[in-house]
């Protein structure tokens, strides 16, 4: 199938961004949330990204603008997806969200669409029967800042349909994505398999008072020469999917140092309006965070 009409359901942080890489590159894109305000912040997530594109990647006004016209808004879920041939879900990382949102979506799309999963860490199994087309869903996910960092992890589960397996893979490719295969199931599929141990190891540590955020984050940087430390890479990701992370696994396996974290976030940043860089705060200040100073790797 050439895909033309695609169609992306939850306008957080990184469904806006996989809206606007989609329309960047050519494609109509149709944008739906659950109401008019999360529409709204939806949009003006979306109309940030603009003046990124022309700082990153050199891109004109007509070109971000072009990209913003291509992009329809709506709370009306069976016209969200009426024409699309493919659906991107990024709705919040909480699994019985994500099943009635496939229940309710599964009776009101064509029967072309495939249907793909953002999720960072659950298995798209966990929701292949509620879809009632487990042959055309699959996992599809991106890290943030899509158009820097373009990586597209494409991963098939046992009922996946070889066909629009390979048909995804090529739409990556088509909005820029380098694609990334995977052909078992695996939680928090390679990027997040790597990431999430490392960044609850961190958030343990803080929850632990083990050491403070600025610590942490200095030796990453000075010991490993990576440009962000684990909090600074917290805050790109946004505080309330770390929250549902550390919750989730808390709830799952009774884990009491992923409750700590959980509430940490809960009351010390997210009850504050602290959810990270899109909010211009989280564990740092922006625009001008700590870590961005000359001085901060130095010794007092």
């Amino acid at each position: 199938m050439d895909y033309q009409h695609i169609t992306v359901a939850g306008g957080g942080v990184l469904g806006s961004q996989i809206a606007y890489q989609t329309a960047f590159k050519g494609f109509n894109v149709c944008l739906y949330d659950i109401d008019d305000d999360s529409l709204e912040r939806a949009k003006e997530r979306i109309m940030n990204l603009k003046p990124r594109y022309q700082k990153d990647l050199g891109a004109t006004e007509e070109e971000v603008q072009r990209a913003c016209d291509r992009i329809s808004f709506t709370c009306d879920l069976s016209e969200a997806v009426a024409e699309a041939d493919l659906m991107i879900e990024a709705i919040p990382e909480v699994a019985d969200i994500k099943t009635e949102f496939y229940r309710k979506l599964g009776k009101v799309a064509p029967e072309k669409t495939v249907f793909a999963t953002n999720s960072s860490t659950l298995l798209p199994s966990q929701f292949a029967d509620a879809t009632g087309r487990p042959e055309k869903f699959l996992a599809l996910h991106f890290a943030n800042e899509i158009w820097k960092n373009n990586t597209a992890e494409i991963m098939k589960h046992p009922r996946t349909d070889l066909e629009a397996f390979q048909e995804v893979i090529q739409f990556a490719k088509q909005i820029g994505m380098v694609p990334l295969a995977l052909h078992k199931e695996q939680p928090g599929y390679i990027l997040n398999s790597l990431l999430v141990p490392f960044l609850s190891a961190a958030q343990s540590l803080l929850a632990k008072e083990v050491a403070d955020i600025e610590t942490i984050d200095k030796t990453w940087m000075i010991a490993t020469g990576a440009p962000r430390g684990p909090f600074a890479i917290l805050d790109v990701v946004g505080l309330k999917t770390a929250y549902n992370i550390a919750l989730a696994k808390a709830e799952k396996t009774g884990d009491p140092e992923s409750k700590k974290v959980a509430d940490l976030l809960k009351t010390e940043y997210i009850d504050k309006g602290k959810l990270g860089r899109e909010t211009g705060e989280g564990f740092y200040t922006y625009p001008h965070p700590s870590f961005m100073n000359p001085d901060f790797l130095k010794g007092e």
